[in-house]
């Protein structure tokens, strides 16, 4: 057997869907996990009062109230990744920028094996990705190259998919791009909401990197590149999008 990685986890700070994620990661590879680093839930130059008005003019007012009633509710029920670190001995903090300088520098100081994205909004510029030993994993929530870009699980359920999929691969500057290690394809269930979807989707991506790792760690896991030029890629969805999704019979609740 390998030496065991030594892994850190770049994350957004998401309390309805990634702390099963972490319970079910951080239960078998807690020893070996540095820290979770957790950023806010937002993409580059947006503020939160930007993110729910996008939000609310894509999904309108009662997915709104939606969102906010299931954010609350974890809360609550105070379910949280650093919650989650907590309870299984593992550091966790929060960073705003993961390629400003200084955090990069930090992450250079601890000698790890493999950082790895679960869905962070961040995109990792080179220095970053040159940090660690073995390189930089990511978690995509389709099987790559179909499905490249944002929201993956919306666009299928849109689509009409009947299978989908979760990829890790090691990360390049180009978005979803780079060299998958490992893929695993599932059934899109009928009358499936956005949110069980997702919470299956989470758990088959868990289950996916337990069984990934220690390929990295023995030194034979397999990498193949992504050929961006074959495959689908998709943006934020405008009203369109989500008249399909709504035709196709799908909620987002």
């Amino acid at each position: 057997m390998g030496a065991e990685v030594r892994l850190a986890f770049l994350t957004a700070d998401d309390p309805i869907y990634l702390p099963s994620f972490f319970e079910l990661v951080l239960a078998e590879y807690h020893a070996s996990t540095d820290c979770v680093y957790s950023v806010p839930p937002l993409y580059k130059g947006q503020t939160a009062t930007r993110a729910a008005w996008r939000y609310y003019r894509t999904f309108g007012a009662v997915a709104v109230a939606g969102l906010v009633k299931r954010v609350a509710a974890a809360k609550k029920a105070r379910r949280s990744i650093a919650g989650t670190c907590a309870k299984l001995g593992v550091p966790h903090a929060v960073v705003a920028d993961v390629n400003s300088p200084g955090f990069v520098e930090e992450l250079g100081q601890r000698r790890l094996d493999v950082i790895i994205s679960v869905s962070c909004p961040q995109i990792f510029r080179r220095p970053l990705l040159d940090v660690p030993a073995i390189g930089c994993l990511n978690i995509h929530g389709a099987a790559l190259p179909q499905y490249r870009g944002v929201m993956p699980s919306f666009w299928m359920l849109a689509n009409g998919e009947r299978q989908a999929g979760v990829t890790i691969y090691f990360m390049d500057e180009e978005l979803d791009a780079g060299e998958v290690c490992a893929q695993r394809t599932f059934e899109i269930l009928p009358r499936e909401t956005l949110d069980q979807f997702l919470r299956r989707s989470k758990r088959v991506a868990a289950e996916l990197l337990i069984d990934v790792l220690p390929s990295i760690e023995h030194g034979t896991v397999a990498r193949e590149p992504v050929d961006t030029s074959k495959g689908s890629y998709y943006s934020w969805p405008d009203k369109e999008a989500v008249r399909r999704f709504r035709a196709a019979g799908r909620s987002l609740w």
